[in-house]
């Protein structure tokens, strides 16, 4: 029935215009109790073998949504009653910004791909740190808060705006993420460096902990895949060094090598970062180059072209605790989360692993 509305409704619009339109639906949704209810019941029930510990956290299971879907904290409640189970929002940035001129959202639909130049357009760490502190919880979900820099500072003063969102979100985040990869903000990515990234890690360590008394705010950082391998081993070396909890691979991706023959050419041509399906593969591959490096010192989130629950078991085999999706969900609608979690729980009973933190890395682990 969603394909069917996706094909005769959402096709037909602007992408944004779409995206807002669900999303105000699904805000509604979740402010009707009875509704609400009935929903949650529907599209989220609950598998006791999914159950997941990471980063100090207890959650109903490892698959979340990633950032960017609810970029200013304004339906946590809604995407946990369609069955996520931690909930990342952002990207925040220290001031407000529009982001980049429209039209900056393209659909893909054949390769099952976005390509997105939104650039952070967000109400900022004032805002956003304000509805969190008044936010009266519905359902007990992990919330993640993503920070990124503002556009118009300079590279040079980078660390003092991400020091400026630290300040304010730290304290209402479950964990925290530095996001230096995405490729629509001018010189971001630069921060991916490790002789600029260990600075402005640790002043965002630092600020965290002088914030939030009684509770250390677990601390991860989101790469790019565009990387190059001694550049992931490079900061996936760093992550260890400075005591990080975790590092979020990967970021929508620059190339377009991996696109299929099916899009129109004027879409391919589209500046911005490439999600979902083509991300795929090499998503995977990083994870499990950062595995192989890490180990169980860090937790890892897979996230980049997961489609279905054997796209999620596979990140878990690889090496991630923790696996998130948000493209594919334009594509598969309300039930998808749902979907991913009967997989896995089926995929975990027939395995050889007793638990999902028994099968975290497995298959780098047998290649070793």
């Amino acid at each position: 029935m969603y394909k069917l509305f996706f094909n005769l409704v959402f096709q037909r619009m602007d992408p944004e215009q779409a995206h807002h339109l669900a999303f105000r639906w699904i805000r509604l949704a979740a402010r009707v109790p009875v509704l609400r209810t009935f929903l949650a019941a529907a599209l989220a029930p609950r598998h006791k073998e999914l159950r997941t510990e990471a980063l100090g956290l207890r959650m109903h299971g490892p698959f979340g949504l990633a950032a960017g879907f609810d970029k200013n904290a304004v339906a946590i409640d809604g995407m946990s009653m369609l069955g996520f189970d931690h909930i990342e929002i952002g990207t925040v940035t220290g001031e407000p910004q529009p982001g980049n001129p429209k039209k900056r959202l393209f659909r893909l639909v054949q390769d099952r791909a976005l390509i997105n130049r939104m650039g952070f357009n967000n109400e900022g760490s004032a805002a956003v740190a304000a509805r969190l502190a008044a936010r009266e919880a519905v359902f007990r979900t992990v919330v993640g808060v993503n920070i990124g820099k503002t556009k118009v500072v300079p590279e040079e003063d980078a660390v003092g705006d991400y020091v400026k969102s630290t300040e304010r979100l730290a304290r209402h985040a479950d964990y925290l993420v530095v996001n230096v990869s995405s490729p629509n903000t001018p010189g971001l990515r630069n921060l991916q460096a490790t002789e600029s990234l260990r600075p402005l890690l640790t002043a965002v360590r630092e600020a965290a902990d002088r914030g939030v008394e009684g509770r250390r705010v677990p601390l991860l950082v989101k790469i790019a895949p565009d990387l190059a391998d001694e550049d992931i081993d490079a900061v996936a070396d760093l992550a260890v060094e400075l005591g990080l909890d975790g590092i979020i691979a990967t970021n929508t991706t620059i190339a377009r090598e991996s696109l299929g023959l099916t899009s129109e050419p004027t879409l391919v041509e589209e500046v911005g970062g490439l999600s979902g399906a083509p991300l795929k593969a090499r998503s995977l591959e990083v994870l499990r180059r950062l595995y192989a490096r890490v180990g169980d010192r860090i937790t890892l989130v897979g996230v980049g072209g997961i489609e279905n629950a054997e796209d999620a078991w596979q990140r878990i085999l690889a090496g991630a605790t923790l696996v998130q999706g948000y493209s594919a969900f334009i594509y598969e609608g309300p039930f998808w989360a749902r979907a991913i979690h009967k997989g896995l729980a089926a995929r975990l009973r027939t395995s050889p692993y007793a638990t999902l933190a028994d099968a975290v890395g497995a298959d780098v682990r047998k290649s070793a």
